[in-house]
């Protein structure tokens, strides 16, 4: 079972960038196609990873587990909340 763990821990990192550059990729086709129709007033992606990337860091601080991964977790959960959220005005 220590095997599993251990290649979850060695996989995880690739797994997230893998993520990280399918919304990238899905956030720039949309905002090209939408450029076309309407301009968009932006949205939260870059606040919502630092938010996340702090969270990340607080909570693998006191699980006592790997800060990179928290980090990692907390930046690509900020980045899919953040990008969802529209700015207004």
């Amino acid at each position: 079972m220590n095997g599993v763990f251990d290649f979850l821990r060695a996989a995880s990192p690739w797994i997230a960038m893998g993520i990280v550059l399918a919304v990238v990729f899905a956030r720039e086709a949309g905002r090209k196609k939408g450029r076309k129709d309407k301009e968009k007033n932006g949205e939260y992606g870059a606040e919502g990873m630092a938010l996340g990337m702090s969270l990340g860091v607080a909570l693998a601080t006191a699980m006592h587990f790997d800060i990179g991964l928290g980090m990692m977790a907390g930046m690509l959960l900020g980045l899919l909340i953040g990008s969802n959220t529209e700015r207004e005005g």
